[in-house]
């Protein structure tokens, strides 16, 4: 059975916050860490909007929430390393806030709920850092700029603001069968809304209603927040890599290119489905689809534990040139195209990133220096673990912006035949992205959304 398939089974328990505050200190502990330490960390506090005494849009801090599963703004945690005592900080009952917002969580609700020891509120955060469990000989960790004025460390002889952000960071890589199950959840309830963009498509005038029908089909299922802002990009606007506009008429246009993902518990979605607004591809996108398509195919068969992401982006260029040589955009020889970086004028950017708590999640190490144009912005360096989720979505984009530079180059304008580019300009751009858990043997695809073209013409067309 696939890891956490029944994921409404799973997600009757209660997030693993202990089980990750044991992984983050393993990690720690191998970088030195004061075994008799505490770790300390702060949730979002509840703004205003400027200027305004509305309340702005809330967002939990992942690093606070990846040790307490509490989405409770203006809440503290801390974790005892040498007891495993976790704690979590609530806030109290403010009878003026009743009045306009109900009672809050209580402190018995929200031991119920969440996986921690203890719960108290935050009237007693500094009693609780100033007592004597809090030894002198001890260090506190926490992270840098995510410190309240009011707190005081001044029990701890050490306070150490480096090592707990990366510990967090790079144990976020490797997830839980808890985590698994928000993901697909999240990926479940997205593809409805993908499905619902497609069978509307061939009829509505403008992005803004496809983005409409996505968010509502959403929120209808329990999903109000996006993991980002979504791109609608009908035509040529699909050239465009994070395209946000979303205000422009389909009418007349090819295709539409739908990057969209809902969140579910702080957890992200990530997928990307490009299809023909009328149902049926023109011979030049038709073209560039089953090549993306390929694309997308042969590197996600590629992928199992420890395999080399770099190598699979690179092995995504070297499908992108075999098809555009066939297609006769590119011409000479295939070696000398790779080594010229010619094909990174149609692929611009990585193969993927890692996918959790953010739709960039963390720990991939990438390097936005590098000097090879071919791999400085992939997010994802180096060897992938087991039980990581990461992002398959190659893509062919025909962005003048991007390409006429290289037809400028004599380096790269021998290997491109302008005359043949010439008539899929108007394709705009191809992206095919799933969510794919990386396992020992192999992987899992996370994602169900239709994206086989007959499949996608008939959801289309509606026969």
């Amino acid at each position: 059975m696939a890891i956490a398939e029944n994921y409404d089974e799973v997600l009757k328990g209660k997030y693993p916050a202990k089980t990750h505050a044991k992984k983050v200190v393993e990690w720690m502990l191998e970088k030195g860490a004061d075994r008799t330490g505490t770790i300390y960390l702060e949730a979002q506090k509840q703004k205003l909007l400027e200027d305004n005494d509305s309340e702005a849009p809330f967002r939990q801090r992942r690093y606070f929430y990846y040790l307490s599963g509490c989405e409770l703004p203006d809440s503290y945690l801390t974790y005892d390393i040498q007891s495993e005592k976790l704690t979590l900080f609530i806030p109290p009952v403010e009878p003026e806030e009743v009045i306009w917002s109900g009672l809050p969580m209580s402190v018995e609700e929200a031991l119920a709920k969440y996986d921690v020891d203890e719960v108290k509120t935050t009237n007693e955060v500094n009693p609780y850092l100033t007592s004597t469990t809090a030894s002198p000989q001890t260090t506190i960790y926490a992270i840098p700029d995510q410190i309240s004025d009011h707190i005081t460390f001044l029990s701890y002889k050490t306070k150490n603001l480096e090592l707990l952000k990366p510990a967090i960071e790079y144990s976020r890589v490797v997830k839980t069968d808890y985590e698994i199950a928000l993901i697909r959840k999240a990926n479940a309830i997205s593809t409805a809304a993908h499905t619902a963009v497609m069978k509307a498509v061939s009829h509505v005038q403008n992005e803004t209603e496809l983005e409409a029908i996505f968010l509502k089909s959403c929120v209808e299922r329990g999903a109000k927040h996006q993991a980002y802002h979504s791109i609608v990009a009908a035509g040529t606007n699909g050239a465009t890599l994070h395209y946000v506009k979303n205000d422009d008429t389909t009418t007349g246009r090819d295709l539409l290119l739908l990057d969209a993902g809902c969140e579910v518990e702080c957890y992200a979605s990530d997928i990307t489905r490009t299809f023909p607004i009328s149902g049926t591809f023109t011979p030049e996108s038709s073209q560039i689809y089953n090549l993306v398509l390929s694309m997308q195919k042969q590197t996600t068969s590629a992928l199992k534990a420890g395999a080399y992401w770099d190598d699979i982006h690179a092995l995504a260029h070297r499908i992108a040139i075999d098809g555009l040589l066939s297609l006769g955009i590119l011409k000479g020889d295939r070696d000398a195209i790779f080594a010229a970086r010619t094909s990174v004028a149609f692929l611009p950017h990585g193969l993927g990133h890692y996918l959790g708590m953010d739709t960039h999640d963390t720990g991939g190490n990438a390097n936005y220096k590098d000097s090879d144009p071919m791999f400085r912005y992939l997010r994802v360096r180096g060897t992938l673990p087991a039980r990581s989720v990461i992002t398959v979505e190659p893509g062919i984009y025909f962005c003048r912006f991007i390409i006429e530079p290289y037809l400028k180059d004599p380096k790269h304008a021998a290997f491109i035949d302008t005359e043949v580019l010439e008539r899929y300009w108007s394709v705009g751009g191809v992206r095919i992205e799933d969510n794919i858990l990386v396992t020992e043997g192999g992987y899992e695809n996370l994602t169900p959304t239709p994206k086989e073209p007959e499949e996608l013409k008939k959801i289309i067309t509606g026969s």
